[in-house]
């Protein structure tokens, strides 16, 4: 096989099917910063966003697209013209733009939820891949439960799309129910049977419903597909798409057996990945695969002598490929904002004038407070400086008075739209009291789903991490502190996840925008 053959483009829907996931809404600006870090890295294809789901996702992918350098940027449309049509006004401004429509074609889907027979559908997607192709020249098209389609129909169907003018044929596993042999089989199928499959790109979308998205993934790569979509930490509906970084780094690392190449630069990758967990406020586990804080440690005996004596006794890829770096405690009080500044970028962050000067101060005032200032807290840090920027409600002071005699209390300040309010409440503990402050301020319905604690480093002055998931009328928001005081990172916590539930019910979300 030539190398062009061999070449697998990588397509990020962190942006789309990540932020679907629930409580992982993103503001503007946060997505931009994805964006351009996906741009960077040399990710093909940056599906932006749903253009007809609100006036935020058009917005977010409209910007997305005028800023773009490399990637193609691509928009979500169901197979209706409204969709197809704010679509296509959406990635206009790309340079390269794509339209990616969908529809189901599986026969529980056509059943119960569309309520449309086999012909009918084969009508739709005529109409709709046709209304897309005349609006731009990259099209996408995909079937929606490819997966638990009978083979003979769904060959059908891409023949159709492709005849209309689709550019790529997306056979997604919606559901994460397949198993690697039959998606490599599925695809294999498809492209021998089908009489204009070498017209199109064959593309993988994989769910991890089962575990297996990845590895269902790289069998579609097998089959003849050569196009994975993906998402920075395996971010995606229920139980999460197949992990960019894991797609990339299995191809770079097993091309023995995965003979393929793709454009992006893994350096890029632990920086995407805490800026994707800042921005949607999903913590990303320790043991995670490639970007997980505890991929390239090593604590067994017999682990660390090998490791001592040769790192590729236990460690198949370099920490540094990955974009890690080894943490060191150079950092302190008496550190100045130029040492901090080259900290931050070898731990893969980059901020505005405004935002370092912000994170120094924080920096500075956090030296204070602890003998040690390590990596981690840095990286807890700024991520919490991500998560609160533009945020219109914050937390100025907090004191709690707890104890056994109770009832607790806790008296509260906050910056509420350029005004100071001061509330006192009490509660069924301190956390209960500052929420009950909170509350007191900013009245509102939600309730806490989750409420999650963990120490940043180790010692009693470490920084804790907090993470809240609030929900309110069928639509969730997660919000994470960090600060030294447990209290204060809860309340940090918790006002960020109000925030970011105030702005999606103010973007407001057509509820059947579920897709692929």
């Amino acid at each position: 096989m030539s190398s062009s053959e061999n070449q697998v483009r990588i397509f990020d829907t962190t942006l789309r099917d990540g932020e679907q996931s629930p409580g992982a809404s993103m503001t503007l600006e946060e997505k931009l910063q994805i964006a351009e870090i996906l741009d960077d890295m040399g990710v093909d294809i940056i599906e932006a966003g749903f253009p007809i789901a609100s006036n935020g996702d058009f917005e977010a992918v409209s910007e997305i697209a005028k800023h773009a350098k490399n990637s193609v940027i691509a928009g979500l449309a169901r197979a209706i013209h409204a969709d197809i049509d704010r679509c296509g006004e959406a990635v206009k401004h790309a340079e390269k733009g794509r339209i990616h429509t969908f529809v189901s074609t599986s026969p529980i889907h056509l059943k119960y939820q569309m309520n449309k027979t086999e012909d009918q559908v084969i009508d739709i997607i005529t109409d709709t891949v046709t209304r897309s192709r005349n609006l731009i020249d990259d099209v996408e098209w995909s079937a929606m439960d490819a997966t638990r389609t009978p083979i003979d129909y769904l060959c059908r169907c891409v023949e159709t799309a492709i005849k209309c003018g689709a550019t790529t044929i997306n056979l997604p596993d919606t559901v994460g129910y397949a198993t690697p042999d039959e998606y490599r089989k599925m695809f294999q199928d498809i492209i021998e049977r089908v009489p204009n499959s070498d017209k199109a790109i064959f593309s993988v979308h994989c769910h991890d419903d089962l575990g297996l998205a990845v590895a269902n993934s790289l069998a579609g790569v097998a089959g003849g597909a050569r196009q994975v979509e993906c998402t920075i930490n395996g971010l995606g509906e229920r139980a999460g798409n197949a992990a960019l970084e894991e797609i990339v780094m299995a191809i770079r690392t097993r091309g023995d057996v995965l003979p393929y190449s793709c454009n992006v630069d893994p350096k890029f990758l632990t920086r995407a990945s805490k800026l994707v967990s800042a921005a949607s406020g999903f913590a990303v586990q320790y043991n995670k695969a490639i970007v997980g804080k505890n991929a390239f440690a090593h604590e067994s005996g017999i682990h660390q002598d090998g490791m001592l004596k040769n790192a590729e006794t236990y460690e198949i890829m370099r920490p540094e490929d990955v974009g890690v770096k080894a943490t060191s405690l150079v950092m302190g009080k008496h550190s100045g904002r130029h040492a901090f500044k080259d900290k931050l970028k070898e731990l893969g962050f980059e901020l505005g004038d405004n935002a370092l000067q912000d994170a120094f101060r924080r920096f500075k005032d956090l030296a204070d407070r602890k003998k040690h200032v390590y990596d981690e807290d840095i990286e807890a840090l700024v991520e919490n400086e991500i998560a609160i920027a533009g945020e219109n409600t914050r937390v100025l002071s907090l004191t709690v008075i707890a104890g056994t005699g109770g009832p607790q209390k806790a008296i509260l300040t906050m910056d509420v739209d350029g005004r100071h309010e001061t509330r006192e409440a009490t509660g069924d503990g301190p956390v209960d009291a500052t929420f009950n402050a909170i509350k007191a301020i900013v009245p509102h319905e939600a309730t806490l789903q989750l409420y999650q604690v963990h120490a940043v480093t180790e010692g009693t002055d470490a920084q804790a991490e907090v993470s809240v998931r609030l929900e309110s009328g069928g639509r969730i928001a997660t919000g994470k502190g960090a600060d030294t005081d447990t209290l204060v990172a809860s309340a940090r916590a918790y006002v960020s996840a109000m925030n970011k539930l105030a702005l999606r019910q103010q973007q407001g979300n057509p509820g059947a925008l579920q897709a692929v």
